[in-house]
């Protein structure tokens, strides 16, 4: 079908058969018209009628056919964009009508690695418990891996976390960026100096983050030969934590949540900034979009909060 002059038409919402939309979102995502009529158990000619129609009611080609399939137009991504839109509004019908209607109950559960500090989830979480007090929120703490694969198994419908490559099957929102410096606590004898070479550290006893341990972390240890004389392990941050703190070793910690022991005097930063690692935090989620109203609310609410904030 050549290009045409797309119509421009008052009356094309009254007009329009919106199963069409739908047919034309099923099409695309099949990746062409045959795998389509092949997945809704329908005739071929029937597909390829409906995105004729299609395409008569906005006068646009919305698909150019290949033999290894489809390819969207211009016009067709923007319609893909607008389909996409509206079937995300018309899922979440249910949903917030259970919630004007204040018929809401059940359990959000959400895991998470250790110490997250993010102003916007826990806003989120205050935003939304103010508004949907009959829902349970349980939070669960685990290493990175284990909340990966929590969410995986379905056990879980949200997580917090970092992950080192990306799951076809998880929704990741990037939630902020966080970064990790070595600490000694008061009490050991570097406690004031800044250490200029990581490798002037390699015979220190040291405190590790077990499972958890975030890899871009256990990359630079080893680049270093940093926690070859282990003093502790821990498998939440806040122990680890607590072990330097007490004077057992030095140890990697993000910096948000000692912020205050440095202040305070309590905590060391031994290196410079330029040897601080940073990683990405994600809120994660399952990619199934079939899930129950109180999570799909409180993903839409935790959603739109980190969508709201510049990224830094």
């Amino acid at each position: 079908m050549s290009e045409r002059t797309p119509l421009t038409d008052r009356k094309f919402a009254s007009r329009v058969d919106w199963n069409l939309m739908r047919t034309y979102v099923d099409i695309v995502r099949a990746g062409g018209i045959g795998a389509a009529a092949r997945q809704l158990n329908k005739q071929q000619p029937s597909i390829s009628a409906a995105l004729k129609r299609l395409e008569d009611h906005v006068g646009a080609a919305l698909l150019i056919r290949s033999a290894t399939g489809v390819e969207m137009t211009a016009a067709g991504k923007a319609m893909m964009a607008l389909c996409e839109d509206m079937l995300e509004s018309a899922r979440m019908v249910p949903h917030q009508i259970a919630q004007a209607t204040k018929r809401v109950e059940g359990v959000v559960r959400i895991q998470i690695v250790s110490a997250i500090v993010s102003d916007q989830f826990d806003e989120a979480i205050a935003s939304f418990h103010r508004r949907n007090p009959e829902i349970q929120i349980e939070i669960r703490v685990s290493p990175w891996r284990q909340v990966l694969d929590a969410l995986e198994a379905g056990e879980v419908e949200l997580g917090i976390g970092y992950d080192n490559s990306v799951r076809g099957n998880l929704v990741y929102e990037p939630l902020f960026v966080e970064h990790q410096q070595l600490y000694c606590g008061r009490s050991h004898p570097l406690f004031g100096y800044r250490i200029t070479q990581p490798k002037e550290l390699k015979t220190e006893p040291f405190v590790l983050m077990g499972e958890g341990e975030i890899e871009i972390i256990t990359h630079l240890r080893r680049r270093y030969r940093l926690g070859t004389h282990v003093a502790g392990v821990a498998d939440d941050m806040n122990e680890v934590r607590r072990l330097i703190l007490c004077g057992v070793g030095i140890g990697f910690l993000p910096t948000p949540i000692v912020q205050a022991d440095v202040e305070r005097g309590a905590l060391w930063p031994l290196l410079h900034g330029d040897f601080e690692p940073g990683y990405d935090i994600f809120l994660l989620a399952r990619a199934e979009p079939e899930r129950d109203t109180a999570t799909q609310l409180f993903m839409d609410e935790v959603f739109r909060r980190i969508r709201a904030q510049p990224r830094v």
